[in-house]
């Protein structure tokens, strides 16, 4: 039986809109600010996949809009690229992966390959460990 308070202790975000990936590319989310937490857990679903592998990626920077961006150390992150990685079976799947870094913002990333048809994914950003709770 739950008998702690998890919902005034997290913040969430939309890191990539629920849409259909139907070609080889990288499909960048949206750019979360971590200010005033500690962890952010990006959790990914997916809808269905007909063909294709789908790796998430995260990049990290300290400014709004990412200009300085690069690529997360494998360090800072928690779980694997790999173990977050979507094939053609996994329809209707939740995967996760988790930043630790000391950047500001970031962005969840998924870099499609093998793909000609396609599939439908979206995630969200858990943000966690807030410095001031309860969270807004």
């Amino acid at each position: 039986m739950a008998s702690r308070d998890l919902h005034n202790n997290l913040g969430v975000a939309v890191a990539l809109n629920i849409g259909a990936i139907s070609s080889n590319t990288t499909t960048n989310g949206a750019i979360i600010d971590t200010q005033g937490f500690e962890s952010v857990e990006f959790v990914i679903q997916s809808g269905t996949l007909t063909d294709g592998s789908y790796a998430p990626t995260i990049t990290e920077g300290d400014q709004a809009n990412l200009s300085d961006g690069s690529a997360t150390a494998a360090a800072d992150l928690l779980g694997t690229a790999a173990s977050a990685t979507f094939a053609a079976t996994d329809d209707n799947v939740a995967k996760k992966i988790g930043y630790k870094g000391g950047k500001r913002y970031i962005r969840l990333n998924i870099v499609s390959t093998g793909v000609t048809t396609g599939g439908t994914l979206g995630a969200t950003a858990i943000k966690g460990n807030a410095r001031n709770r309860p969270v807004a």
